[in-house]
């Protein structure tokens, strides 16, 4: 039978329960347990996929076309496995699923409520998720911090839970921050005290805190959060600050994490020691690399890197795969609108204009595309920065000046870009974008085809405009080269290429969704080898670089 993690978050929000609760599904996993993941989110949003980057931060789309919260993206990484729509559940759908049946009559008779109706909704998605996936544990986390409204139903379900499975099926694990007061030279509990006391106030009882701190805590400390939480000492976890979020295993696996949670489970008799010395190799290669180089991404919303947390975790396996160091440029493509290329990017090794979507900050993209192709420098554009590169070679190299995206410009002459066929009419937001996996078919001798070594790929996508095929003949014939297309009637181009360029590629789908720390994905590999290339080629300072028409 499957047991249950359950991982909550109290004092502050931002803690990293997603990366701990991945890391304790790496360490699982290790000691020869099949595990499953799954994310509740307490907001109303059917998912977040209409919320602002800002707000948020990524969407991580999944291969079935779910697009959910960015802790999915930290399960796949950390713990190899492929989630999909049912590993993340907001309370929106809850109350969505809800609200049918009682439309649908399925209540009839009974007055609708919170308890027992949306506690028996959200303990049916947790045990169908185990059922289904044939986990030995699943782990669970509850978004939110513990004290919020939102979040009370999902922590009275869980609470349910353990009375109906037993503990011996059921383990609560408490992320807390124990903050150091540098003034007073003081490491403080009583922020987890209170965290813990607000838990036991909805009845629920942590098994375990993971404690949170710069400082170590040492033993005294452990000894007092124990004394006042009413946890045994040995069960509250030390998790430092580290220096790579790839580390945390490491140091939870140090610290007695896996263990702490495989005797309260009852699982000793069945769990082996966990084989981490290549995960071990991939921390030394991701810490201390023998080379460097920097590359620029251009995008809408780098004031929050969270709106890219995909795409700087795949410049980090492709770094290490490499033996070096990616450092990230971070350049806001509203300022190159009006601004001086050569001084926002001069020094770069290569450039990555990301996805994005709106007419915010696009002509920034454009110029960035215009810039890479014209001084050779390796350029890695994905969704509308591959259409960036596509409305840029038309205007520039195809002369016409009018070229656009029908997203910006529906009155162009030149839409190189226009709507996907099927998104003519549709009016509702949320889940009706092209999302999901699909095939593409690579044209051999083409960077992509090297990158891959396959002949046809399966990758994620999230968009509703597309390369316009009626002037892709008049695009190909002044250079361009479309090296990937979809294998449907319609043939949607899926990657583009300048070919006469070291390496200009861009791409419709995101590559960055399925890149893991042990088998970075080709494209990113690819990109980083060019961009390296390239800071081996050019004179330092990025002086003298040519420029072509």
């Amino acid at each position: 039978m499957t047991r249950f993690v359950f991982v909550t978050g109290g004092v502050v929000s931002s803690l990293g329960k997603g990366i701990a609760a991945s890391s304790l599904g790496l360490l699982l996993k290790a000691r020869g347990f099949k595990v499953s993941m799954q994310k509740f989110d307490p907001y109303l949003n059917i998912d977040p996929g209409t919320m602002s980057p800002f707000q948020h931060g990524e969407v991580f789309v999944t291969d079935d076309g779910a697009e959910t919260d960015l802790d999915l993206g930290h399960y796949e990484r950390f713990t190899g496995t492929t989630v999909g729509r049912q590993n993340n559940v907001t309370a929106g759908q809850i109350y969505q699923g809800i609200l049918d049946k009682e439309r649908r009559g399925d209540y009839l008779g009974s007055t609708v409520q919170v308890i027992p109706h949306v506690t028996d909704e959200i303990k049916r998605r947790i045990l169908a998720l185990a059922e289904s996936s044939g986990a030995d544990v699943s782990i669970i986390e509850i978004g939110g911090t513990v004290g919020d409204i939102e979040s009370l139903p999902f922590l009275e379900a869980i609470r349910q839970l353990r009375l109906e499975l037993g503990r011996e099926r059921t383990c609560f694990l408490h992320l807390t921050l124990v903050p150091y007061i540098k003034s007073a030279q003081e490491t403080k509990t009583k922020p987890t005290q209170h965290s813990v006391k607000e838990l036991r106030e909805i009845g629920i009882q942590p098994d375990i805190l993971l404690c949170r701190s710069e400082q170590p805590l040492g033993e005294e400390v452990r000894k007092k959060i124990g004394l006042f939480t009413n946890v045994p000492t040995d069960s509250v976890v030390e998790a430092p600050d580290v220096d790579t979020i790839y580390r945390v295993p490491l140091v939870q696996h140090e610290n007695g994490l896996d263990e702490s949670v495989v005797r309260l489970l009852g699982l000793a008799d069945r769990a082996h020691a966990p084989a981490l010395d290549a995960w071990r190799r991939l921390v030394d290669r991701i810490t201390a690399p023998s080379k460097a180089v920097r590359i620029a991404i251009v995008g809408k919303y780098t004031h929050l890197h969270d709106a890219y947390k995909s795409i700087t975790e795949a410049f980090i396996h492709a770094g290490a795969e490499h033996d070096a160091h990616v450092e990230l440029a971070w350049v806001e493509s509203g300022d190159l609108d009006t601004g001086d290329p050569d001084a926002l990017l001069g020094g770069v090794d290569g450039v990555l204009v990301p996805g994005g979507f709106g007419e915010r900050g696009i002509q920034g993209k454009i110029r960035a595309a215009e810039w890479a192709r014209t001084r050779e420098v390796p350029y890695f554009g994905i969704c509308l920065g591959m259409q960036a590169a596509v409305i840029e070679f038309a205007r520039n190299v195809c002369g016409w000046p009018d070229a656009d995206s029908a997203e910006f410009d529906d009155k162009s002459g030149h839409k190189v870009i226009d709507l996907l066929a099927e998104q003519v009419g549709v009016e509702q937001k949320g889940g009706t974008m092209r999302l999901g996996a699909f095939r593409c078919h690579l044209v051999p001798g083409s960077k992509a085809h090297q990158a891959y070594g396959l002949d046809t790929v399966s990758e994620r996508h999230r968009h509703r405009f597309e390369f316009n095929p009626k002037l892709g003949t008049q695009l190909v014939s002044r250079g361009l080269a479309v090296t990937g297309k979809s294998p449907n009637n319609r043939d949607l181009v899926e990657i583009i290429e300048v070919p006469d360029h070291p390496w200009f590629v861009g791409v419709q789908f995101h590559p960055e969704l399925k890149s893991r720390p042990s088998e970075p994905h080709p494209l990113f590999a690819a990109f980083v080898a060019a961009a390296l290339a390239h800071r081996a080629a050019r004179v330092p300072g990025g002086a003298g670089a040519k420029v072509r028409p």
